[in-house]
Order: C-alpha cells, then sequence, then structure tokens
C-alpha cells in the first residue's frame, strides 16, 4: 500500500457499518489494518467495498486464548478501532485498560451510537435514533411533510466513522510527539451534532426555522433545490449567490421578471418554485444539463449510483473505481506527495491469520494448537508460504468461499450474550 498513512499500523475488531467504514478511510490513505474476524463466518453482505485494502486475522474473541492471541497483535499497533456497547470488550479481556497496560503508545478508538456514557450509553439503537436526537432527523424534509431518512451517511459514516477515522489520526499525531497513548470516544450523536455545526450558527442568528422545509439548505428557497424534468428525471439547483442566480433565470428564459428577481424574499417562495418547475418540466433531465453546461446558473443532472461514475467529470478523476470488481468509491482525499494506490479487494475471513499471527511472535506450534482448538481459521486459498500450510504442505479448513447468510442482528431488546454467559461481540457494534 501506499499513503500518507504507510506505516501506521490499526488493528480493527470486527464490526458492521461505522468501524468498517473508518478502518477503509485509513487503510486507503496507507495504514496497515489488521481486521479480527470471526471463525468460520463469512463477510457480511455489502462488505465487499467498506471491507476492502485490509488483512484479515480470524480468532474467537469469546476463548481467552483468541483474546491473548489477538492482544499479541495489538501489542505493536498504533491504533484499535472498537466498536461494542460499552463494557462488552472489558470483559473480553480486550479493553483500553488492558491494551494501554501492555501498548503504551495504543489510540483505542471506540466507535458507538450513544457513546461511553450517559443514560443512552447501555442501551440499544442504529443510525436514524441517534440523527433523530441531535435534530439532525428533525431537520430533513419537506414543508408539512414527514422527516426524510438520509440514508445512514449522517450518523454511521459522516457522524460516526470519519468522526472516529479523524480522532485516530489525531491520536496518532498526539502519541508520536509525547509517547502517551489514549482513549478516542466516537459517538454518532456527538458527530451528527457536530455537522449541524453551520445549523445551530443560523439558528442562533435567526436565519434557520424550527419548521421543516422552510430554511434555505431544507429545500424550501426555489433557487436551491430539485426539479423533476419531462422524462421523470431531475436536476439540482444550487444557484445562491445573485449572479448565479440571474443566469439561472436566463437560461429558463425568465430574465427580466421582477417577481422572480426577488431572490431571498421567502414569502415568494412557493410561487417562485411552481413558475420554475413549470418551466423545467418541459425538457428531459439531459436536455437541462446540456443547456445549462456552460453557464454559471449551478444546475447539474441528478444522478443514480449506476449512472455517476459514467460522467465525464467523474470518469476524468475516476472518482469510481469501476475495473477488477464492483463499482466503488476511490480514495480520498488526494495527495500530492503520497498518493494512495488503488485498494486491494477485501479479504476473505481468515485469509492472513498464520501470516499475522506469526508477526506478532506466535510460532508455529501455537498456531497448529490454535486452529485445532478452532480459536482460530485460516483461509486454505491464501496459505502463508513460509508456514507449515504453504505450497507443499496441508492446509487448515478455513472459512468457506460461501455459505450461509450471517446470522440476524441479536433482539434489539435483549444483551447478547452466549449460553456460557460470555458476552457475544456480534451485535453490540451496532447496538451501542
Amino acid at each position: 500500500m501506499a499513503g500518507p498513512l504507510t506505516g501506521v499500523r490499526v488493528v480493527e475488531l470486527g464490526g458492521i457499518g461505522p468501524g468498517p467504514f473508518a478502518g477503509m478511510l485509513l487503510a486507503d490513505l496507507g495504514a496497515e489494518v489488521v481486521r479480527v474476524d470471526r471463525p468460520q463466518e463469512p463477510a457480511p453482505p455489502g462488505h465487499s467495498v467498506l471491507l476492502r485494502g485490509r488483512r484479515s486475522l480470524a480468532a474467537d474473541l469469546k476463548d481467552p486464548e483468541g483474546a491473548a492471541a489477538v492482544l499479541r497483535v495489538i501489542d505493536t499497533a498504533d491504533a484499535l478501532i472498537e466498536g461494542f456497547r460499552p463494557g462488552v470488550a472489558e470483559r473480553l479481556g480486550l479493553g483500553p485498560a488492558a491494551c494501554l497496560a501492555r501498548n503504551p503508545r495504543l489510540v483505542y478508538g471506540r466507535m458507538t451510537g450513544w457513546g461511553q456514557d450517559g443514560p443512552l450509553a447501555g442501551t440499544v439503537g442504529h443510525d436514524i435514533n441517534y440523527i433523530a436526537l441531535t435534530g439532525a432527523l428533525h431537520a430533513i424534509g419537506p414543508a408539512g411533510g414527514d422527516p426524510v431518512v438520509p440514508l445512514n451517511l449522517v450518523g454511521d459514516f459522516g457522524g460516526g466513522g470519519m468522526l472516529l477515522a479523524l480522532g485516530l489520526v489525531s491520536g496518532v499525531l498526539r502519541a508520536r510527539a509525547d509517547g502517551r497513548g489514549q482513549v478516542v470516544d466516537a459517538a454518532m450523536t456527538d458527530g451528527s451534532a457536530l455537522l449541524l455545526a453551520m445549523a445551530y450558527g443560523l439558528l442562533g442568528q435567526g436565519l434557520w426555522s424550527e419548521q421543516r422545509g422552510s430554511s434555505l439548505f431544507t429545500g424550501a428557497a426555489p433557487f436551491y433545490t430539485t426539479y423533476r424534468c419531462a422524462d421523470g428525471r431531475h436536476v439540482a439547483v444550487g444557484a445562491i449567490e445573485p449572479r448565479f442566480h440571474r443566469a439561472l433565470l436566463d437560461g429558463l428564459g425568465l430574465a427580466g421578471d421582477a417577481d422572480l428577481a426577488a431572490q431571498y424574499d421567502p414569502e415568494r417562495w412557493p410561487d417562485q418554485r411552481k413558475r420554475l418547475a413549470a418551466v423545467f418540466a418541459t425538457r428531459t433531465r439531459e436536455e437541462w444539463a446540456a443547456h445549462f453546461a456552460s453557464t454559471e446558473a449551478c444546475v447539474t443532472p441528478v444522478l443514480s449510483l449506476t449512472e455517476a461514475p459514467g460522467h465525464p467529470h467523474n470518469a476524468a478523476r475516476r472518482t469510481q473505481l469501476t475495473g477488477g470488481g464492483p463499482v466503488r468509491p476511490a480514495p480520498a482525499p488526494r495527495f500530492s506527495g503520497t498518493p494512495a494506490a488503488e485498494p486491494p479487494a477485501a479479504p476473505q475471513p481468515g485469509a492472513d491469520t498464520r501470516a499475522v499471527l506469526a508477526a506478532a511472535g506466535l510460532t508455529g506450534a501455537e498456531i497448529d494448537r490454535l486452529a485445532a482448538r478452532g480459536v482460530i481459521a485460516v483461509h486454505p486459498g491464501h496459505p502463508d508460504p513460509d508456514g507449515p500450510d504453504g505450497p507443499d504442505g496441508p492446509t487448515e479448513p478455513g472459512c468457506p468461499e460461501t455459505g450461509p447468510e450471517p446470522n440476524p442482528e441479536p433482539n434489539p431488546e435483549t444483551r447478547p450474550e452466549t449460553r456460557s454467559g460470555r458476552p457475544d461481540p456480534r451485535g453490540d457494534h451496532r447496538h451501542a
């Protein structure tokens, strides 16, 4: 791997959603990320992109020997990603106190919905619950309508995984300066609230209304919204500045109209929007895109996920990668001196178990014994060429190429536990 984070080592305790997204961002920029997967279990569906660029160690964290093996790997890491409910990592023997006692420079990243403390810290939830509690969900939607779910971009990814990645990099920079690690508490409630910084600023100035769909950036303004075209597809309009607004009206054949020229009169916005909608409905999306292409009207086509990679701008910058696998976003941001390489595909769970544990100091005999007990799994397609499972020797039974669907997430009303009473990490990473 190449990129500005080359030389940074990260251990990611397997989860779904924001934790893997943080791991992907760090791996994309060159960090060496080892993901700890569960033995004999395929990767969650939809994670072929989120899990790219890693190495995979399959270990049973509920087994004390599995946890001990993972601790050996954590001993040489710069950072760790953990997304269980508060208290679960501690009960597994992998909490911050245990890890920092062995590796004082470690930056221990905790990804949860509610945070490590507070009345809701131990309760369940998902992206939609976290953004509901911070005001973000209330603000998104049409006037007079219900709140609209903004995918899971605001909580899981923007307010979750990206926040954690920033926290980890910041912590690593500090640890390299003074030698001291620390815990990074990344909560999706905190992160989604942080994303509302400008909205809160406008609210404090009296420029933001609590009434949904009535403020500039909520789609109320006729010059900052979407319009349906003759073919049923849409264009996006963002003509905020007066000169861009004039270009918009000129392109629509409405230049010189006094009512439409009153751009920042909210009382006129509903009628203005109706008039603009009537004009946009007369041509197709592609006709409008071509019409406004050379203007400053800030009009663009609204593209689907499959259409976006084919747009000339995206294609020229390779914003989406299309060869050698599914369509996927390219690493970002871009660095002039230490550019990131195209990330390798997500590994099969356990693909690198033997190599990772050997690098951590476990002997071949120790690794074989753990594999025989089922505490770890080694994928048969990725043996260590220097170990007993190399090309000339037998391979351990590993995670199959295909298998049944992963177990469903646990009942959110109950705390996941095994029959033995030991905490089951599965599910805790999302209900935090």
